[in-house]
């Protein structure tokens, strides 16, 4: 479409319905050209990305157990979490130190992300292993900032 004028009417919106494939632009008729095919599956992925993410999936085992422990340390964190919300919806006088459970619940998942390898992070592991370690460092230290502002 980008090739079209603006203005060139009806007989370059594409193939009209009674007429031979070549002939709405004075070609002759022929064969119709295909356009090249798309893949849009496996775009930005490389080679070695892919061949690194055959390879874990490949390592990582599927027991009950193993799903398990890979569940625990977000647990942890949300019950941290849940906890310090908890602390913080009793009052007033306890938003602070809520605000702390909280904080402290998301430097506890920056410290189990860096510690933990990938296939025991569970969903405390979404990106790479510095985005997830600092984002959680820098939230946690925001609210902790926050918490020791209020009285």
């Amino acid at each position: 479409m980008a090739n079209r004028p603006a203005n060139a009417g009806a007989h370059s919106a594409g193939p009209q319905p009674g007429m031979p494939q070549g002939t709405q632009q004075g070609l002759p008729p022929g064969p119709a050209v295909a356009p090249p095919p798309v893949h849009h599956q496996d775009f930005p992925r490389s080679r070695t990305a892919a061949a690194a993410q055959a390879a874990a999936q490949a390592a990582t085992p599927a027991t009950p157990a193993f799903q398990i422990v890979a569940w625990l340390p977000y647990v942890i964190v949300l019950a941290g979490t849940a906890a310090g919300l908890l602390v913080a919806s009793q009052g007033s006088q306890y938003t602070g130190r809520g605000a702390a459970g909280v904080g402290a619940a998301l430097l506890v998942a920056a410290l189990a992300r860096l510690a933990l390898p990938p296939r025991y992070a569970g969903l405390l592991a979404s990106r790479s292993k510095a985005q997830d370690v600092a984002g959680f460092a820098v939230l946690g230290a925001a609210v902790l900032a926050v918490a020791a502002s209020l009285p």
